[in-house]
């Protein structure tokens, strides 16, 4: 359908956000785009705190739209920042099985990477690890060559700048405070700034997805918990212990990576994330704390139910979280010569986990869409290496169904 001179307004200025923007203006150049974002700049939550990793799609299940839109945005990510001079590099990364009972699930990936479509994987023994990562440890691992790293706030950076320059608008400091739906389909939006109207919204939100949905008149029956996830820096004497990225063999049960290895594309290396409770949606440091998102943890049912389900990893993750000595731990169970006294405190993201009312974990990205609406309630990583799949998918179903 032609919705050429419509208004769309996209909420969240972080990578989905600004990519769907810009998806959105390259298949509707007549469209008025406008992203609103709270923050003084873009890019300033889950997008500017990821270690900025380019994932393949080796861990999605096949035919979900994590694995469809990794394998496809990783490609597109790529060609973007090779057109427009964007700091990244194709590494490789090992997933490493570090004991036998580790070897069915390592299996389970190559597998999985291979129906996903991946290119050049490879089962690795110790000695063949080690001509890759000398310091590595561990009984067997999975090379895989198409996984990079790339700096994602340079990305936000130019895809504002394209946005700007092909006539969208992108307003910061806007924060969302009430959605009105008119007659038509159409929206007012009220923000800390000002009002703005929209025939078509798009909630983009991360952190406050379903905040946002819920303002705009949907039931919020998922919830956003917000998971901490805290980084150490390898000291610069001490980083030749690792060259590319390092993984482990991931839970399965679980959405989260567990801890790694990741060299930054703008130097040095990063170990870790846990994933701790945040005290608050934008919680990056153990102190902080806001009671109304606490009140919006703890008077979800499905909270108590993920709680009373893993309660035990959530408080070996909280122990970690305040021990350099366990962390070290978990590293070492992949480069043995790492010690504590090589690490120093780094940074630290918050991801932005959908929980269903029963307390499963939502583990695919979800969105849902609506006559002159668009929500992305679950889009944690790898979001950002298919950002502009996302955005393409979206910018495709509203010229489809609006």
């Amino acid at each position: 359908m032609d919705n050429s001179g419509k208004k769309i307004v996209v909420v969240g200025g972080g990578i989905v956000g600004l990519a769907t923007a810009y998806q959105l203006g390259k298949f509707q150049p007549h469209a008025q785009i406008t992203v609103l974002e709270k923050e003084p700049t873009v890019g300033c939550h889950q997008t500017g705190n990821n270690s900025g990793v380019l994932h393949a799609g080796l861990y999605y299940q096949p035919g979900s739209a994590k694995a469809r839109l990794a394998v496809k945005g990783v490609q597109e990510m790529i060609r973007f920042c090779q057109e427009n001079a964007i700091a990244h590099e194709i590494c490789g990364k090992l997933v490493v099985a570090t004991d036998e009972s580790e070897i069915d699930r390592l299996n389970n990936l190559y597998e999985r990477g291979q129906k996903n479509g991946l290119l050049g994987l490879r089962k690795l023994n110790l000695e063949q690890m080690r001509e890759i990562e000398p310091h590595i440890q561990g009984i067997a691992g999975i090379h895989v060559p198409q996984e990079g790293i790339v700096d994602y706030k340079q990305v936000c950076r130019v895809i504002a700048d394209k946005i700007t320059e092909s006539g969208g608008k992108i307003v910061t400091s806007a924060r969302v405070l009430r959605l009105e739906s008119l007659t038509g389909d159409s929206w007012r939006i009220e923000t800390s700034i000002g009002e703005f109207e929209a025939d078509i919204l798009v909630n983009c939100a991360g952190l406050y997805c379903d905040r946002i949905s819920e303002l705009a008149g949907e039931k919020r029956e998922m919830r956003i918990i917000p998971f901490r996830g805290e980084y150490y820096k390898i000291k610069p004497e001490r980083q030749f212990l690792v060259k590319n990225l390092i993984y482990p063999v991931p839970d399965p049960k679980f959405p989260f990576l567990g801890v790694h290895f990741t060299r930054l594309v703008t130097g040095g290396i990063e170990a870790g994330p846990n994933a701790v409770l945040a005290w608050a949606r934008e919680g990056y440091r153990k102190s902080q704390v806001n009671l109304g998102d606490l009140y919006d943890v703890f008077s979800y049912p499905g909270f108590w139910q993920l709680f009373r389900k893993y309660w035990r990893t959530g408080v070996e993750e909280l122990v970690r979280s305040f021990s350099k000595e366990l962390f070290c731990q978990s590293l070492q169970k992949l480069v043995p010569e790492i010690r504590p006294e090589d690490l120093e405190v780094g940074g630290a993201g918050v991801r932005a986990q959908a929980i269903a009312p029963n307390g499963e974990l939502v583990q695919d990205f979800h969105f849902i869409s609506r006559r002159g609406a668009v929500h992305v309630l679950n889009a944690p990583s790898p979001a950002a290496t298919a950002s502009l799949a996302i955005g393409e998918e979206i910018a495709h179903y509203i010229i489809a169904n609006t």
